[in-house]
């Protein structure tokens, strides 16, 4: 299969829809990563998502969406996802609700799990995207399983080209790592740190996040121990770079790439999967990482980085 590259533009956008009404598979930029996007109704589409990435089936996939009215249709709605839904969609947010009987989507979407994970992504790429095709597009990250999500039209590319049809190219995405999720099936609960800091998130709420214990069962994207890895290793809070080893900076403590020579965590989550795409092109057996402040969007951050060191 020839992976077509396709303009972020109505002829694009139609391009993609058709693609998607007859089963296939497209990549598209949301303002976290890049996602790698199905008709959420049709089965086997979906099951080819899971093939194109080599993703294990009993891990759930996240729901893309146009409005708050279609993702009723969908699930359970509550007075805490009214509030949140508010206050931060469009945007990189992902609610896990209870499925709606007869919602239509298919079960390997949802792992046949009885919730749904869904957003409202604030792409304009993406959203002009959800207007064509006019339905629910089941997308996660567009890499390979387990490894560096890409945030560039190349990274998908250089990871699934061959086994999809096409990827809108959207240019760099500003966020740069996926979605904060949170669970509303009973108190509010972070399934997973991500793009909307768990600060705001609590001042909306009024009240703290309840975190799941760290032997919960998987009930949302992203919470598989092993996740978002390159190549190489990976050693956290390092100060210096060993022999062998590529260094990613942040702050005061530089490298061969630093997330952000200012200390800002913002410039940080954007650059972090680009910038470790960059550092694994290089061969090194270890990638170094400084330490990152555990507040803010550092703990997105944070998150992914233990979850690529813990590759075998």
């Amino acid at each position: 299969m020839q992976t077509r590259i396709l303009s972020p533009d109505p002829i694009g956008f139609a391009s993609a829809a058709a693609i998607w009404r007859a089963g296939g598979l497209v990549a598209f930029p949301t303002e976290t990563v890049y996602g790698l996007g199905a008709d959420a109704r049709n089965d086997r589409a979906v099951a080819r998502i899971f093939e194109a990435k080599g993703r294990p089936q009993f891990n759930p996939l996240i729901v893309h969406v146009l409005s708050v009215q279609e993702a009723q249709s969908y699930v359970g709605w509550s007075h805490a996802a009214e509030v949140l839904a508010s206050a931060f969609w469009p945007g990189p947010l992902t609610l896990v609700l209870p499925l709606k009987s007869g919602a239509g989507l298919s079960s390997l979407v949802t792992a046949d799990l009885p919730t749904l994970a869904i957003r409202m992504p604030a792409h304009p790429v993406a959203q002009g995207l959800l207007a064509a095709f006019g339905g629910p597009v089941a997308a996660p990250s567009a890499n390979p399983s387990g490894r560096i999500s890409p945030t560039s039209a190349d990274h998908v590319l250089t990871g699934l080209a061959g086994r999809i049809e096409a990827v809108v190219d959207g240019g760099a995405c500003p966020v740069g790592v996926e979605s904060t999720i949170i669970g509303l099936v009973d108190d509010p609960t972070l399934l997973r740190s991500g793009g909307l800091p768990v600060e705001a998130l609590e001042a909306a709420l009024g009240k703290p996040l309840e975190v799941p214990g760290t032997d919960s069962p998987i009930s949302a994207p992203g919470q598989m121990l092993s996740h978002y890895a390159p190549t190489a290793k990976v050693r956290l809070d390092a100060t210096e770079r060993r022999d062998g080893e590529v260094m990613l900076g942040y702050g005061a403590i530089d490298g061969d790439l630093n997330l952000s020579s200012a200390g800002d965590l913002i410039e940080a989550a954007a650059n972090l999967f680009h910038h470790l795409h960059a550092l694994d092109a290089q061969g090194a057996a270890v990638i170094a990482v400084a330490p990152i402040p555990d507040r803010g969007l550092g703990r997105a951050i944070n998150d992914r980085l233990r979850r690529a060191a813990a590759k075998g």
